[in-house]
């Protein structure tokens, strides 16, 4: 991959937290991936991870305008 196009984790969660923040980041227009071993363990019929182990990826040339997002949502988060 070319500079700035590698994937980055930016949160790491339970299932419902990383797709609130995946959803919020693609309603701004930055793509996001969800990688979840725990569901893919099960999918594949073998346990693997954790269910609150979810991580969600973008692209690092997003990072700058995925910033605050990923601020507000973390500062969201915190207050309940």
């Amino acid at each position: 991959m070319e500079n700035g196009n590698d994937l980055i984790r930016v949160f790491s969660g339970t299932e419902m937290s990383v797709n609130l923040l995946k959803d919020e980041l693609e309603t701004n227009g930055i793509s996001a991936m969800i990688q979840n071993d725990f569901q893919s363990g099960i999918t594949a019929g073998f346990f693997g991870g954790g269910t609150s182990a979810v991580d969600l990826y973008i692209q690092e040339s997003d990072f700058k305008n995925a910033e605050q997002i990923i601020n507000e949502f973390l500062k969201s988060e915190n207050t309940f």
